[in-house]
């Protein structure tokens, strides 16, 4: 008999065990195929001003102005040291010779921004102040053509001239009053403004003809002489010196000390 013939038969694929299949990744592109960035536009032919160029023109500008304004102030300064010591010799001998010896007039520089002129019981201080200013438009000389012509106009450097009693210095009365009799404003061109009471020899408000000369500035010293001589110190009343502290006591203060009253501002000039 014939042997049943056994052949192997190869298995199926679905009868071999199934082997996991790996995920598959996506390609990486070459780097020469990778999207390129979007222009950018253009730029345009006109640009935005240097905003750097503008503050500096402008600082420059006006600090160069403010500089000299500042010159032409120490200036008028100097001029009103000169004049200031020339007055008083010239009363000192006048006093003298015509009236008494032992009333004396002195001129006592401080600083280069303060100096003193002493006269009776009197003492005037004139400050020159290191800043430049200027005012809001409404102030009187601002709205002038002579301003108006040149912005650096409404920029000032100014003086002040106080009166103190002479022995509030001298006794170190720190307590005691000091008036502002006037204050001398000067600008770019060397012009004058002058503000104060209504003893002083006021001018307009258009500065184009008030230049700073010698004779001008005398007569403001002068003028401020005159309103401290001729307000007199006024005695307070009596219920309001009849306590004194033991701290105004070490202080050296007097207690009937006067204050001046008469001094009146032309709020004076009607701008």
């Amino acid at each position: 008999m014939a042997k049943a013939a056994t052949s192997a038969t190869p298995p199926t694929p679905a009868a071999t065990s199934a082997t996991p299949k790996k995920p598959v990744r996506a390609r990486k592109a070459p780097a020469d195929k990778l999207a390129e960035p979007p222009a950018v536009a253009p730029v345009p032919e006109v640009l935005l001003p240097d905003r750097l160029y503008l503050i500096a023109e402008g600082l420059r500008e006006k600090s160069s102005a403010k500089q000299a304004i500042f010159r032409a102030t120490e200036a008028a300064f100097m001029l009103l040291r000169q004049v200031s010591q020339q007055l008083c010799r010239e009363l000192t001998q006048k006093v003298t010779t015509d009236s008494d010896a032992s009333v004396k007039i002195e001129y006592q520089t401080v600083n280069e921004m303060e100096f003193h002129i002493r006269f009776s019981g009197d003492l005037l201080i004139f400050l020159m102040h290191s800043n430049i200013v200027t005012f809001p438009d409404d102030f009187g000389p601002l709205n002038t053509p002579y301003v108006a012509a040149d912005f650096r106009r409404r920029f000032f450097g100014h003086i002040m001239a106080y009166n103190f009693m002479a022995d509030s210095i001298r006794y170190q009365r720190l307590n005691d009053p000091g008036y502002l009799l006037g204050r001398l404003l000067v600008n770019i061109d060397g012009h004058y403004f002058l503000e104060g009471v209504q003893q002083l020899e006021l001018p307009g408000n258009d500065m184009s003809a008030n230049a700073i000369t010698a004779e001008s500035l005398r007569l403001f010293v002068e003028s401020a002489m005159i309103a401290a001589v001729n307000n007199d110190l006024i005695a307070p009343p009596l219920p309001e010196i009849q306590r004194i502290s033991v701290k105004q006591k070490l202080e050296n203060q007097q207690v009937s000390r006067g204050s001046k009253v008469g001094f009146s501002f032309a709020h004076q000039q009607q701008y």
